[in-house]
């Protein structure tokens, strides 16, 4: 049991600093975020192709809570100017959202490009400009051309080629007005739970095989995206080029005895992703447990796919800024006794929990643990050399979508303190934040049952109606003063 004195220590620490009266310093963006698949809706509509995530939702019951699906969503492909209206009154710094592949190539090769995606995202992206609100861009965030998906998706190795003509595509379309690119969000959404555990689309159950394929394609395909914009558009249009891990904090149940548990789990989830970007190759504690367990299970050779020395030279160093999307926390432990299993959960060899103390969200994945953000920042900072980081996502779900959340505004402010805590006295180079998310929408498996929106979205409404709540207008003073308390 983890001594009382740690834990109440742990909790006084995480709200002790929520009411600090420090500035924000002037350069740092606050902003809200979104996806295409989860607000857009209009999922057949103007020549836009098939994406897995319609296909699952349609063909598999109840894949998504209530079968739900984002055929109309919040619609935001029809209501996109009272998106740019709602986040004007935000008075938000940047915008984050994706672009949905499909919508722009149908078929997700570069042989047809649907010219009213096209327009579509480019009346947007001319609208936050004249807003004077940036755009950040996520070039793919889970909703794969079925097309593509049907040749084998991210575990086949000519994805690589494939998204990065889709990559170009967007550099050429829209990268005069955006000046910061996300390749990928949350990758091990995409690879281990699309081809892992197979609860996300496309459904495929492949743990620790397709899973790791799916990972070391994502890689490749990250630094192709790079090396495009490095070469080819870099000069002209001088924007920015990251992507987005997402990781839980794993806290040593025992500070003694599971810290070897916790850096190693922080390792699968975070560091198979980032390491090979800035150093080259997976970590070292990755590398060696997953070849252990391959070899003890009859495999001839590692699960895990090594890259070529070409590789290693190619995927290292690219990166421009770093994106976070930090939630929850955990307690950790070793985990010896699953010889069996395969994917980053079994091979990892540990097991997890919150601590009943924490504050579940509406989602079974959320806790309130504002500690968490600033140790995975510090954790960040010693591990990677100093680069800026976003937090991409953070935020709050209810399962009313009530406009009196209280309950939000404390999450947000109390990780929003944590993590101007990193930045004052752990030195951690955040540079903006951003709040998951700007509307209420369909949160994947979870349907409309999960509310993590700023704005309460009328989802029995033709126009779905947006209306703020208390903490959209919280948020906005607190972006306004740059501040969470009384600032001088």
């Amino acid at each position: 049991m983890m001594p009382v004195i740690y834990v109440v220590f742990t909790f006084l620490l995480s709200n002790a600093i929520a009411d600090d009266n420090t500035k924000f310093p002037d350069g740092f963006s606050f902003g809200a975020a979104t996806s295409a698949y989860q607000i857009e809706g209009a999922w057949n509509e103007d020549g836009k192709g098939e994406g897995n995530w319609d296909r699952v939702a349609h063909t598999i019951p109840n894949f998504i809570y209530h079968n739900d699906s984002g055929d109309v969503t919040c619609d935001s492909y029809h209501q996109w100017e009272e998106d740019i209206r709602i986040l004007k009154e935000l008075k938000v710094t940047h915008y984050r959202f994706s672009i949905s592949w499909p919508r722009l190539l149908p078929l997700g090769l570069n042989l047809e490009v649907n010219q009213a995606g096209v327009d579509y995202y480019k009346n947007l992206i001319k609208a936050l400009k004249a807003a004077n609100i940036e755009p950040y861009v996520t070039l793919f965030h889970w909703d794969l051309p079925q097309f593509l998906e049907e040749l084998g998706g991210w575990p086949n190795p000519e994805i690589v080629s494939w998204y990065s003509e889709y990559a170009k595509l967007c550099f050429e379309l829209f990268g005069d007005d955006v000046k910061h690119w996300m390749t990928f969000n949350e990758p091990k959404q995409t690879c281990t739970n699309g081809y892992g555990t197979g609860v996300y689309a496309p459904s495929t159950k492949s743990p620790g095989i397709g899973e790791y394929m799916c990972i070391h394609n994502v890689l490749r395909a990250h630094a192709a995206a790079y090396h495009i914009y490095d070469k080819e558009f870099r000069f002209k249009q001088n924007g920015k080029v990251g992507i987005v891990i997402d990781s839980a904090w794993w806290e040593p149940y025992n500070a003694t005895t599971d810290s070897d548990a916790s850096e190693r789990l922080l390792q699968f989830t975070y560091g198979i992703y980032a390491n090979p970007i800035f150093y080259g190759d997976y970590p070292d504690v990755v590398k060696s447990s997953v070849a252990r367990r391959s070899k003890s299970q009859g495999f001839p050779n590692s699960r895990l796919p090594e890259f070529t020395t070409e590789e290693k030279n190619t995927i290292r160093g690219t990166i421009d800024f770093l994106g976070l999307n930090q939630y929850s926390s955990f307690y950790v432990t070793d985990k010896t006794d699953d010889k069996d299993g395969m994917g980053y959960d079994a091979d990892a060899e540990v097991k997890t929990w919150a601590d009943e103390s924490w504050t579940q969200g509406a989602a079974d994945w959320l806790n309130k643990a504002p500690f968490g953000i600033r140790k995975m920042l510090k954790w960040i900072k010693k591990t990677y050399p100093d680069i800026p980081i976003i937090i991409t996502e953070n935020g709050w779900s209810d399962f009313d979508g009530t406009l009196d959340d209280d309950p939000r505004i404390d999450y947000i402010s109390k990780y929003l303190s944590n993590v101007k805590a990193a930045m004052d006295e752990d030195k951690v180079n955040v540079v903006g934040y951003t709040v998951w998310s700007l509307l209420d929408n369909l949160e994947w498996l979870f349907g409309f049952s999960n509310k993590f929106g700023l704005y309460q979205v009328d989802f029995n409404h033709p126009n779905r109606t947006r209306t703020a709540k208390k903490s959209a207008k919280w948020y906005t003073n607190v972006i306004e003063t740059r501040c969470l308390g009384t600032c001088e």
